[in-house]
């Protein structure tokens, strides 16, 4: 017996694979502000750390999240509407996925 007669609302594994490579490229887009926010601040900070030799942890941690703060600030209204369209796409396709 057939697993699709078992299932007729059976999803393709190339359906899923389609959908996983879009979860991954949003998250990618998603987390991508925050991320270089943070790459660039640390990389700054262990520059600075190195030529006046201050090993101080609350000099790396504070301008982190002060810089990761602000990115959420410029980038937030962005990313809610990347997010929401995503997910409207995804609803969208809903059906056509479970055919």
């Amino acid at each position: 017996m057939r697993i699709d007669a078992l299932h007729p609302l059976a999803v393709t594994d190339t359906a899923v694979m389609h959908l996983a490579l879009q979860v991954m490229l949003v998250c990618l887009k998603l987390s991508a502000p925050i991320l270089l926010t943070a790459l660039v601040i640390g990389f700054a900070i262990s520059l600075f750390q190195s030529i006046t030799q201050i090993q101080e942890f609350t000099l790396a941690f504070v301008p982190k999240v002060i810089g990761i703060g602000l990115a959420l600030l410029v980038s937030g209204n962005w990313m809610l509407h990347t997010l929401i369209a995503f997910t409207q796409k995804l609803f969208e396709q809903l059906p056509s996925l479970l055919n």
